[in-house]
């Protein structure tokens, strides 16, 4: 092959610094070293790539077309050398990380900005799954790490020893429903029986391949199904159904009177958010990071939206 990234890094330099003299004194070269080069990739290629009329080396267009494309493989020449620096030096060249959509993105900046002052060069991707998808992301390999899942995942998480799960923390739930909606005209403590006679609003589980969870739902139970627990807020503050919101994202329509909270006979079932990551990922710095991060209490707290500051 004629073109080399060295020849691309020459073309590069000359025409940021416009001169062949400036580009040599840049690359810590003599001139004639650079006039050589350009001289032998312009006959292998039998092309022009630079007009040489008047003080300042000027690209042709078909060095321009050359330089363009050319630039961007320097870049990707770039990014694959810190790749593997990163890589020799424990850190991950990518961390993906799955929240469930109990976790507000909006609590996860702080880590992030944290993250940033180490410098390490990881790249993060996040993604949004609910319920037993965010424990899918996990088991097929789409994420590294998972935050905010609930319940205790599959058993294919508990069992195969490829996994590790710690507690994040426990989200209070109540039942609340619009002042205009039928049921909070109701005496308490609501029964399942009168609650089954209503539609309930409930996030869509993401699973593709598993059977999906539910909660906090009555057998045979009418539902409007939405795409995130924010939506699910809304739906109900517009009197659209009834159930179960997590106390913090409702204490300020309960505080305004646009939601009403209700007793029920049943408690919704639930159980501590957690987050999970699979045992090989831990080996890497970025990892481990992350895992001394969540278990600390604040930050757990954070995520959560427990923190008062929040």
């Amino acid at each position: 092959m004629n073109l080399t990234l060295e020849a691309l890094q020459i073309i590069d330099t000359i025409d940021r610094k416009g001169s062949f003299a400036a580009a040599a004194a840049a690359l810590d070269r003599v001139p004639s070293a650079l006039t050589y080069s350009v001289r032998k990739l312009e006959g292998d290629l039998d092309v022009l790539l630079f007009d040489r009329r008047g003080h300042r080396a000027k690209l042709t267009a078909a060095g321009q077309e050359l330089l363009a494309e050319g630039r961007h493989l320097l870049h990707l020449a770039e990014e694959l050398e810190q790749r593997v620096k990163r890589t020799a030096t424990g850190w991950e060249v990518e961390l993906r990380i799955v929240l469930d959509g109990i976790i507000p993105f909006a609590h996860v900046l702080p880590l992030i900005a944290a993250f940033d002052r180490e410098a390490a060069g990881t790249r993060l991707r996040f993604s949004y799954e609910v319920l037993g998808g965010t424990w899918e992301s996990l088991l097929s390999g789409a994420a590294d790490l998972a935050i905010g899942a609930g319940y205790g995942g599959p058993d294919l998480i508990q069992m195969s020893g490829k996994f590790q799960t710690r507690a994040l923390g426990e989200i209070e739930w109540i039942y609340a429903v619009a002042p205009e909606h039928p049921l909070a005209r109701e005496p308490e403590p609501l029964t399942a029986n009168v609650m089954q006679r209503h539609r309930a609003v409930a996030v869509g589980d993401t699973s593709r391949n598993g059977p999906g969870m539910t909660a906090g739902l009555l057998s045979g139970q009418e539902t409007l199904t939405v795409p995130s627990i924010n939506d699910k807020l809304a739906a109900q503050l517009a009197g659209l159904g009834c159930g179960h919101l997590p106390r913090i994202l409702a204490a300020p329509h309960l505080a305004a009177g646009r939601l009403i909270e209700k007793k029920t006979i049943e408690s919704r079932p639930g159980a501590a958010s957690q987050y999970a990551w699979r045992s090989s990922a831990a080996r890497g710095k970025g990892m481990k990071w992350f895992l001394t991060q969540l278990a600390d209490p604040v930050t757990q707290r954070r995520l959560l939206g427990l923190d008062p500051a929040l």
